[in-house]
């Protein structure tokens, strides 16, 4: 097994590895993103689909120097173009604990006097206020849910940026945001605009409740 092209078609069912990854492990204090592919290999199955083997090095978006190995297994279902790819995923060793950042973070959001609201994330020049990095952390979280329902062989889903984001007031102990944001599509080079409803606690982690398309504006 030989490491792929980043654009070929393993390394998109990578990407896309390392997306569902991130939905089920991250969250507003912990990123995981794809830093390689050390083996990638293909298996036709007939009348079902092709599925990729694959072998992964993730990295922490916070801390670079916090990797981990992971295998993994994508298959994408034959013809049918509603039905998102399966994935299985092993990580190997332990991720970093993040239950100390992630009650500072929820406290934080649960004594705000107005619930939140924010835009451009990150900015024309590319910077994130520090304090933005956990609406943005989950951003990516719920991106990955996304990417995951939405891919092909064919494509590839990375959150550009976050337009806009709005706490919703809930009477329960979870935190609730509605992002609009923008999904670079690497293979067509389409940018996206995407609205995805997003739960989170730090005891049951994030939950995608709603996700759709929107109209294209004419600037993008």
């Amino acid at each position: 097994m030989e490491p792929p092209p980043p654009c070929s078609a393993a390394g998109r069912a990578a990407a896309l590895a390392a997306a569902c990854i991130n939905y089920r492990r991250g969250g507003p204090s912990r990123g995981l993103e794809l830093r390689a592919v050390t083996a990638a290999a293909t298996q036709d199955i007939d009348n079902v689909g092709r599925k990729y083997h694959l072998k992964l090095v993730l990295e922490d978006i916070l801390e670079k120097d916090n990797v981990v190995n992971c295998t993994a297994e994508i298959l994408y279902h034959l013809g049918n173009k509603n039905a998102a790819p399966d994935v299985d995923f092993t990580i190997e060793g332990e991720l970093k604990n993040t239950d100390e950042q992630d009650n500072i973070f929820y406290n934080q959001i649960k004594s705000l006097k107005k619930e939140l609201v924010a835009q451009n994330i990150p900015d024309s020049h590319g910077n994130v206020p520090p304090e933005m990095e956990p609406i943005r952390l989950l951003a990516r979280v719920a991106a990955g849910y996304v990417a995951w329902q939405n891919s092909t062989e064919n494509t590839r889903y990375e959150l550009a940026q976050i337009k806009d984001v709005r706490q919703v007031k809930r009477s329960d102990d979870y935190l609730e945001f509605d992002y609009m944001v923008l999904l670079h599509e690497f293979v067509s080079q389409e940018i996206i605009p995407w609205q995805m409803r997003v739960l989170w606690h730090p005891q049951h982690g994030v939950k995608v409740t709603q996700n759709s398309r929107q109209p294209k504006p004419a600037e993008y």
